[in-house]
């Protein structure tokens, strides 16, 4: 980090802090703090939502992701443009027309104050868990890499978020998340074209793509009926699509945002925005992160990208060991880069050599188990290192290879992010504690001066909740997969609810209350067995599972214990 770099990286962020608490100062009433007076244009509805799903975990693990497994991640989404067009036709109009501030206030208006009630607090779990991440992952890698204290990062950028959130609510996210996205894309654009610069001076992007399909990097699309992939095009438009039907129709972090829409047509379209350019722009990151793949294949690269688990194997007696494995590496590296450039030249002249293609990948088998011995030598080492370093690989090319001004950049890129989507959960999180759980619970009237000090009273609170998580939370597997790991587990149940209420009149509270509770039980179950023990199902799979075991329940129930009983209101879809 030059002086250059520390300029551009805190005058963006102190800019971004600043304009929302200058722009969005004083907020009137708590309609103003949660909905912002509905005054939202589509545009900046789309922009937000992305903003919101596109945290520093997306820009940090999704590259790291694509360099160790290629572009078969893209999968995922493949059920988000479905899922938009449902939420179009379907959630907002209700949601408009229930004039609601929560997506949890719908419940009780349809059931009952409990299965509200049940909805809001899974909710509470896991975004309160989601949002302690957002600010944990950039916090830790940012700590590792530049020998910065994870604590002090964690309130750092926690302290950042509450700022401008407690200031102006869902107008203040709104506002400064179009700035986020700004810089967000263009520090990714800038250090997308820079890769391709930075490849040997006779390599095409044709020819980079060669080379990434060589080493399996390039198989988008897995049609693979196997329930052990984790991603599949039949994971992806199902268990994908139920995932980003809960998350974008039913998690108050992306309900809040176009809820705040200036009317039912431009939350609509603000939604569209997002379903027409997810997929792009996951592919895009995606396929930054193999870029950096190819670029390796002709620079240096660390047998771990983890640096703390250099600095726990230059600590222990495995040193030796170690080094005699980086040895090989180097020298593997330059086997490595000699293969390449000779296949390169071979495309050059319209020719892909498949002896060298069978050589660059037996060179990439002897790269993957020299790792695979280095991570045995960590665990031996250390026993509670995370030797699985997904999550560093982007930034160990940010910092090693960008030019100086850049690092600045792609720091606030991730800073950002980070901010971005935790002012989103912190605001949710407040609006659904303020509104689903204490004001519902008032015996007395209260004035809405008085919702609107409370709603700020647990912004702070959630927010101090995130830090003090994000400052115990662990490394997992991948980030990335952690996050939609929690939200797979919760979100199935909570869409199983809300289509039961918007699609039928006949399922009553109680029916829908008990099928409830059995579903995410079972989910819970089906996780530790399946999942967490095995490995033997796909996490995505439980968002289809929990929503249709949801809806199957609570038809059952109402059939057989309380036919003849129609449901608790009219609030359904025409």
């Amino acid at each position: 980090m030059q002086l250059f770099d520390w300029i551009v990286l805190i005058v963006t962020l102190l800019f971004i802090v600043g304009y929302g608490s200058w722009k969005t100062r004083g907020s009137k009433n708590v309609e103003d703090f949660i909905l912002g007076n509905n005054e939202t244009p589509w545009y900046t509805v789309g922009l937000s939502v992305m903003a919101t799903q596109a945290s520093a975990i997306t820009f940090l693990s999704t590259p790291g992701q694509a360099y160790h497994d290629g572009m078969g991640f893209v999968q995922f989404y493949f059920g988000l443009p479905i899922a938009m067009i449902i939420i179009c036709l379907t959630f907002i109009p209700l949601y408009h027309k229930s004039k609601v501030f929560t997506a949890y206030e719908f419940l009780e208006r349809r059931f009952d104050v409990k299965t509200r009630s049940l909805a809001a607090i899974l909710f509470l779990v896991q975004r309160g868990l989601g949002t302690g991440l957002t600010i944990y992952a950039p916090a830790i890698i940012l700590s590792a890499l530049l020998g910065w204290n994870l604590t002090v990062m964690n309130i750092i950028i926690g302290v950042m978020v509450i700022i401008y959130t407690f200031s102006g609510g869902t107008k203040a996210v709104n506002v400064t998340q179009k700035q986020q996205m700004f810089v967000i894309m263009s520090g990714m654009f800038i250090t997308f074209f820079l890769i391709l610069h930075y490849l040997p001076n006779d390599m095409t992007f044709n020819s980079a793509l060669h080379i990434a399909g060589a080493n399996d990097k390039m198989n988008i699309v897995n049609f693979s009926f196997d329930p052990e992939e984790k991603y599949t095009f039949w994971s992806g438009i199902t268990g994908g699509f139920f995932l980003a039907l809960a998350y974008f129709g039913t998690d108050q972090s992306q309900v809040g945002r176009y809820l705040s829409g200036k009317s039912v047509r431009e939350s609509q379209m603000g939604l569209i925005m997002n379903g027409l350019l997810k997929v792009p722009m996951q592919f895009f990151i995606l396929l930054t992160g193999v870029m950096v793949f190819v670029f390796f294949q002709f620079n240096p690269v660390p047998l771990n990208f983890n640096p703390n688990n250099k600095t726990a194997i230059e600590k222990s007696v495995y040193k030796a060991e170690y080094h005699a494995l980086e040895e090989k590496l180097v020298k593997l590296s330059e086997d490595k880069k000699v293969i390449n450039l000779l296949y390169i030249d071979q495309l050059n002249q319209d020719y892909d050599n498949p002896i060298l293609r069978k050589e660059l990948v037996a060179l990439s088998n002897k790269e993957k188990d020299l790792r695979d011995k280095a991570k045995e030598i960590i665990s031996r080492a250390d026993s509670n290192s995370e030797t699985n370093d997904k999550d560093y690989v982007f930034f160990h090319f940010i910092l090693h290879y960008l030019p100086k001004g850049l690092i600045g950049l792609l720091l606030a890129v991730i800073l950002s992010a980070a901010m971005s989507s935790t002012a989103s959960g912190l605001t949710a999180l407040a609006s659904t504690t303020a509104i689903d759980i204490y004001k519902r619970n008032q015996k007395e009237e209260k004035s809405d001066k008085h919702y609107l000090h409370v709603t700020k009273f647990f912004t702070l609170f959630w927010g101090i909740v995130a830090i003090l998580f994000a400052c115990v939370g662990t490394l997992f597997e991948n980030l990335i997969q952690l996050v939609n790991i929690i939200g797979s587990i919760f979100y199935g149940t909570v869409l199983g609810i809300f289509l039961v209420g918007f699609y039928t009149k006949k399922v009553q509270a109680k029916p829908m209350f008990i099928s409830a509770i059995i579903s995410q039980l079972t989910i819970f179950v089906i996780y530790y067995f399946m999942i967490y023990s095995q490995e033997k199902l796909g996490y995505l799979w439980l968002n289809f599972i929990g929503a249709i075991l949801t809806i199957v329940l609570a038809l059952l129930l109402q059939f057989l214990f309380f036919r003849g009983k129609s449901g608790d209101n009219e609030l359904v879809l025409e």
